[in-house]
């Protein structure tokens, strides 16, 4: 960053000055301070950075897997050495508490060690003698030059979900990350510059929608990875893929828990209180709808109407803080006309968190956590990802009226059982059309050797984000069919 608090763009190993005169100030959304300011990069400057990957691409990629893995190895020492540093940026950049940040960077440094095994995942195989004399096999051989575009709310772990599986297979990246979040992936890229990456292998190019444009529509980009919203994921992806590209587009989620009557009732509140309210519910993997079946209606409403009240919120820096604010004035203006549409349509407000005043940070964009009972099935706000600290409640007769309101919805990212039947389990995760199931928990997000799976609307594409999933997307297959006759052979 310059000493005018303005950032740069890292592109071929050295920080660059963006030539726009447009820029956007990087809020601290709990005190409203001005963190920094981040520029709006033109095409041109998108262009600059896609060439410095190709011209570093024929050497990268003749680079031993065992010798790339070696800068991986240095940047996870780094990023564990700045861990509390990279988790107090994202903490003040996006207003989740300092917990949370740490966990974000937990599961950052999960993917970087994942990616280190690439000789082993990048392995091809082979068959001898398919005929006489002929072999074949197959390699994996790295795609080039590759974009990837992530979110505000992850700011510090989703990048990392494709980067080093990217450079790990022996491609280059541009990354842009959001414009509201940047501070973290520029101290990554910091840090990425200390562990002696060849120039050009990542780069590192800020901006809004005309620089995500300048990926997409660049010859020279042949993959895109992307995660945000379901209208933008299929912006996205019909942009990439139009201009023959693979994508790879992570879009939303409206995740439902369903609460069974033999569910340990304490637990189970908590632990969806923490899915509905965790992050000021901007996550895609926020629980938002609860579908409480049978006799569980009661006692969970009331649990998580308590779990809800007594949730402490504030500054996420602040010791004893339990929840954040909202990313930006106008994300808890929609969210709060979201609550009020829900009270249109019938919901009754168990809890009502719209308007608080939190002492010593008058001015942050703070929501508390709502909660919203009977709301109809069939309702707009049932279907529309609020993305905040939101929990609607649906009161159902019976598991599999849950199920099919589970497999009506048009997102498919994440539903979750809570319950002590084995048996209500087994069907539970056999028939829910989703790609992430969570019995017992609430934020079912996997491990960084397993895929971010998502389904139906919550994702374009075909093969997902972290391990063999990325290695896939990465890389592109070769197969090489060989026959050498023995009367080829020099005679001894």
């Amino acid at each position: 960053m310059s000493g005018n608090g303005r950032l740069s763009n890292y592109i071929g190993g050295e920080w660059r000055e963006s030539g726009t005169s447009a820029y956007v100030d990087v809020v601290n959304p709990a005190t409203t301070e001005v963190l920094g300011q981040v520029p709006l990069s033109p095409a041109g400057e998108v262009e600059q950075a896609v060439a410095a990957a190709a011209g570093a691409f024929p050497n990268w990629r003749r680079t031993p897997p065992v010798d790339r893995i070696k800068y991986l190895f240095s940047l996870r020492d780094l990023l564990l050495e700045h861990y509390e540093e990279l988790a107090r940026t994202i903490t003040m950049e996006s207003g989740k508490i300092l917990d949370e940040s740490r966990g974000e960077m937990l599961r950052a440094v999960e993917n970087v060690e994942v990616a280190c095994g690439i000789p082993l995942m990048m392995q091809g195989r082979s068959s001898e003698d398919i005929a006489s004399g002929i072999d074949e096999f197959m390699m994996r051989q790295p795609l080039g030059v590759c974009g990837i575009v992530t979110p505000f709310n992850f700011p510090g772990m989703i990048p990392f979900w494709f980067f080093p599986y990217a450079i790990a297979c022996g491609n280059t990246v541009v990354v842009k990350p959001s414009e509201r979040t940047p501070l973290t992936m520029h101290r990554v890229f910091e840090l990425l510059d200390q562990s002696g990456l060849p120039p050009g292998v990542v780069n590192l190019v800020n901006g809004a929608r005309e620089a995500v444009d300048g990926i997409l529509d660049h010859p020279d980009v042949r993959a895109v990875s992307f995660v945000g919203s379901t209208p933008v994921a299929k912006y996205i992806y019909s942009r990439g893929t139009s201009n023959g590209k693979r994508v790879q587009a992570h879009g939303g989620a409206k995740n439902p828990l369903i609460v069974l009557p033999d569910a340990e009732m304490e637990m189970t509140s908590q632990i969806v209180a923490d899915s509905a309210f965790g992050s000021a519910g901007q996550r895609c993997l926020a629980g938002s709808l609860a579908l409480t079946v049978g006799e569980a209606r009661e006692p969970f409403s009331q649990a998580i109407a308590e779990a809800a009240k007594r949730r402490v919120v504030g500054y996420g820096l602040d010791e004893g803080t339990e929840m954040g604010p909202v990313i930006t004035g106008q994300s808890k203006e929609r969210i709060q006309n979201l609550i009020q549409k829900a009270a249109d349509e019938g919901a009754r407000l168990l809890v009502d968190g719209r308007n608080p005043t939190v002492r010593g940070y008058e001015k942050g964009f703070f929501v508390r956590p709502t909660v919203l009972q009977d709301l109809p099935p069939a309702s707009e706000v049932a279907e529309t990802e609020i993305f905040g600290p939101v929990l609607s409640l649906v009161h159902v007769d019976t598991v599999d009226e849950a199920i099919a309101l589970v497999n009506r919805g048009r997102y498919g990212n994440m539903a979750c059982l809570f319950t002590t039947s084995g048996p209500a389990a087994r069907k539970f995760r056999y028939e829910a059309n989703v790609g992430n199931v969570g019995v017992n928990i609430g934020v079912a997000a996997p491990m960084a050797w397993f895929p971010f799976s998502g389904w139906r609307e919550s994702f374009f594409g075909t093969m997902h984000g972290q391990g063999m999933d990325a290695v896939e997307f990465f890389t592109q297959k070769k197969v090489v069919i060989e026959r050498w006759p023995r009367t080829w052979s020099r005679k001894f």
